[in-house]
C-alpha cells in the first residue's frame, strides 16, 4: 500500500497498525502520493509528505554510506566482541543458563553463528522457543524462525502464547513473528553446560572491568 502511494493514516485505518509503527517499518520505501491520497489530504500536504519522505530516504542512504566506510573490514575479534555485547544486552546471566531473547531475526541468526564460532557449539546444541500473541499465526512464525535461524523445527520447544489482555492490544501488529528465545543445551557435554554459562559471564566481567 505504501508503494502504491497511500498515506500512513490510510494504511493504519486498513491494517490496525499504528502510524508510528508503520513509519518505522516503511520509512525506506519511496513514497509518491496517489490520486486518492491527494484528494483526501490536499495537494499541498501530499507534496509536503512526499518531500519529507524523499529527504528521509536520502538521510538513510547517507548514513548507510558513512557507516560502511567507518566500519571497514570486520575481523574475527570484532565479531567475538560484538557477540559478547549482544549477550550483555539480550542474554540470560543467572541460574547458570544460556539464552538470548530477541524479536529481530538478524540478532538471533548472528547469535547462532557466534555460539558456533566462539563457543564451539554445533547446530544440535540449540533449541528455540517462541513467545507469541493471539494475533500471530503460530505455524507461519515457527517456519519463519526456523528458516531465518537455521534451527530445525524438531528443536523447537512448545510455543508460548501470551493471552494477557493488557499485553494483547499493546503488542498487536507490532511483532509479526513474536519473540524468539534461543537456548543452549549441552547434550551431555559438560563444557557446553554450566561451565559455558560461567565462561560467558566471565567474558562479560572482563569486558565491563
Amino acid at each position: 500500500m505504501r508503494k502504491n502511494g497511500h498515506s500512513y493514516t490510510y494504511i493504519s485505518q486498513k491494517t490496525g497498525v499504528s502510524k508510528s509503527t508503520l513509519s518505522g517499518w516503511l520509512s525506506a520505501i519511496p513514497y509518491i502520493p496517489n490520486k486518492m491520497t491527494i484528494e483526501r489530504i490536499g495537494k499541498a500536504r501530499a507534496a509536503s509528505a512526499e518531500w519529507k519522505a524523499k529527504r528521509k530516504i536520502e538521510s538513510f542512504e547517507k548514513a548507510g554510506e558513512e557507516a560502511k566506510n567507518e566500519i571497514g573490514e570486520i575481523t574475527k575479534r570484532d565479531l567475538f566482541m560484538l557477540g559478547i555485547g549482544i549477550y550483555i544486552g539480550e542474554g540470560t546471566k543467572t541460574n547458570d543458563s544460556i539464552r538470548i531473547i530477541n524479536a529481530d531475526p538478524k540478532i538471533i541468526r548472528f547469535a547462532v553463528k557466534w555460539f558456533e564460532q566462539a563457543c564451539g557449539l554445533s547446530r544440535k546444541n540449540f533449541s528455540l522457543r517462541l513467545h507469541l500473541y493471539p494475533d500471530n499465526n503460530t505455524k507461519r512464525c515457527i517456519k519463519f524462525w526456523s528458516n531465518s535461524s537455521g534451527i530445525p523445527m524438531s528443536q523447537f520447544q512448545k510455543t508460548y502464547i501470551d493471552i494477557r489482555k493488557d499485553k494483547k492490544m499493546f503488542k498487536r501488529g507490532k511483532l509479526l513473528y513474536g519473540t524468539a528465545h534461543l537456548s543452549i543445551r549441552s547434550n551431555g557435554k559438560k563444557e557446553f553446560g554450566v561451565f559455558l554459562a560461567r565462561k560467558i559471564n566471565a567474558w562479560i566481567g572482563e569486558v565491563l572491568k
